[in-house]
């Protein structure tokens, strides 16, 4: 196995691992290949692996997915769901389409930035985990379109590196009133349009600069990011329920301070 195929090894389990759980996966995967020396051709492979975690979500909840598909045409509350997630994502995929050339070509090639925001990020979310509404939603698949919306332009300063897209949602709808456990799964249907059509986007506006040759790896990452987002998935719910957000809070401090003392001494 070359250096290569276990680099994107390890990326595609960063990926898995740290997509679902609001640590900023884009920001890790942007950190660990700026120390590791890997980045690939228009920053494509750390967004096509993305399409490993979005599979891992729609495994876990094809069945209830597919029954809402079905149920829609005759059910206010299935199609009321599937209203908010696609009235949640819109802003998202406003904002970037408009500013694709400056995430990519700026901020992703900005290693400090990323430290910065997965440390305010954590500040951020220990206090909001601590301090949010009392819960007066519980349901994800429930939500008033209103608070959609809003936990949709909480979405939109994922476009940062470094923030989270998990995290910027689950910060957003903790603070409209929905419930923990609620929140991350929220965060989990508001993935699926939002990540493919990321990864849809960024692959035509990158199709002149794509290497065909790192497919090979891509797969590797792909393959990792899908394993290891289905435990992540699995895992996630239950522990939020019970302990909250503020681990990752910690984790997210840690990680970005370490980043940055790294960056300060020319790492």
């Amino acid at each position: 196995m070359s250096d290569t195929t276990l680099v994107a090894a390890a990326l595609g389990l960063i990926e898995g691992v740290t997509e679902f759980i609001p640590v900023s996966s884009t920001g890790h995967l942007l950190l660990v290949g700026h120390f590791l020396g890997f980045q690939s051709a228009g920053r494509s492979f750390e967004v096509v692996i993305q399409l490993g975690a979005v599979l891992a979500i729609l495994s876990v909840y094809f069945t209830r997915l597919a029954q809402v598909m079905i149920e829609a045409p005759r059910s206010a509350a299935a199609r009321r769901f599937l209203a908010s997630v696609l009235i949640a994502f819109l802003p998202a995929l406003v904002v970037g389409m408009l500013a694709h050339g400056f995430i990519k070509h700026v901020l992703f090639e900005t290693p400090m930035l990323v430290a910065v925001m997965l440390v305010l990020g954590g500040i951020v979310l220990i206090f909001v985990d601590r301090f949010a509404p009392e819960p007066r939603y519980d349901d994800a698949a429930a939500l008033p379109i209103w608070v959609a919306l809003r936990i949709g332009l909480f979405q939109c300063l994922a476009m940062i590196p470094g923030t989270s897209r998990s995290g910027a949602t689950i910060v957003g709808a903790l603070m409209m009133g929905v419930g923990k456990r609620a929140a991350a799964e929220f965060s989990f249907f508001l993935s699926i349009p939002t990540m493919a059509g990321a990864v849809a986007y960024d692959l035509f506006q990158n199709r002149d600069v794509l290497d065909l040759s790192a497919m090979g790896d891509i797969a590797v990452g792909f393959a990792m990011a899908f394993v290891s987002g289905l435990f992540v998935v699995k895992w996630l719910l239950s522990f939020v329920s019970r302990n909250g957000y503020g681990l990752f809070g910690w984790w997210r401090i840690l990680i970005g301070s370490v980043a940055m003392v790294l960056l300060m001494v020319g790492l």
